[in-house]
């Protein structure tokens, strides 16, 4: 068997390889490339893998690029940085993903997985390649405009810490302290922002990277967060969120 990594970050590469290594002595990594370009090179002058390790995001582009200027093209196992939310069209696609930093047993899984499909050919996944490229391309909301008084302000979602869930109403909070009402749900919410800057802990709470000021360890495996502007009310991950919160802060 023959495998190529596609990863910009060679810490990562490293690791990843020393991982196969372990979990499938009898798999050889032939190449590992660092970008678009050098895997666009390589993948021309050279015979296919059977199989692929590729980071979606690269310094130079996303790893669909290398993908798209092949006629056909192995099974792929895809790494990514984003969170969960990001990349839950995923399972619905039928694609395996190791979210980075690697766990082992992760990879392990999507090892065997792909033992269990090695007849099948990569090319039966166009549609859901498809379908990864339109979630990782999407197009995020990048203002919200609110009403004040008689008049209208716009924010841009840097200057947003939380969305909150009140009394049916769902207001946004300024990195200023700033508190105004929005027309629209946190459902709604977390599905038009970047889940790179914004993750939904409750079902009353979205907060940014940036508004996370402390994190405390919090009774029933939750976690106690202090976010800034200082908000009243507890601020509590919920327990089924609490791993994927992790990840998202990298912790």
């Amino acid at each position: 068997m023959r495998a190529v990594i596609v990863e910009d970050e060679e810490f990562a590469a490293k690791r990843l390889g020393q991982l196969i290594g372990e979990l499938a002595p009898n798999m050889e990594v032939i190449a590992h490339l660092n970008s678009v370009e050098s895997g666009t090179n390589w993948f021309s002058s050279n015979t296919a893998p059977d199989l692929i390790f590729l980071d979606i995001q690269l310094n130079d582009g996303y790893g669909f690029d290398i993908l798209d200027g092949l006629e056909d093209h192995p099974p792929v196992i895809f790494t990514t940085a984003f969170n969960e939310f990001a990349i839950r069209g995923f399972k619905y696609n039928g694609l395996d993903y190791l979210l980075k930093p690697i766990v082992k047993e992760d990879l392990k899984k999507a090892l065997e997985k792909f033992k269990k499909n090695i007849t099948r050919n990569g090319s039966s996944s166009t549609e859901n390649l498809e379908h990864l490229k339109q979630l990782f391309h999407k197009e995020y909301k990048h203002r919200f405009m609110v009403k004040v008084g008689n008049m209208f302000k716009s924010f841009n979602v840097e200057e947003i810490a939380y969305f909150k869930s009140h009394e049916g109403m769902i207001c946004l909070y300024t990195h200023s302290g700033q508190t105004y009402p929005i027309e629209y749900t946190i459902d709604q919410l977390e599905n038009i922002l970047n889940p790179i800057h914004f993750f939904r802990i409750n079902r009353k709470f979205m907060v940014s990277v940036k508004s996370v000021h402390e994190i405390h360890s919090y009774f029933n495996s939750r976690l106690l967060l202090k976010i800034l502007p200082k908000e009243e009310e507890q601020v509590i991950v919920s327990r089924e969120r609490t791993t994927n919160f992790k990840r998202w802060l990298d912790l």
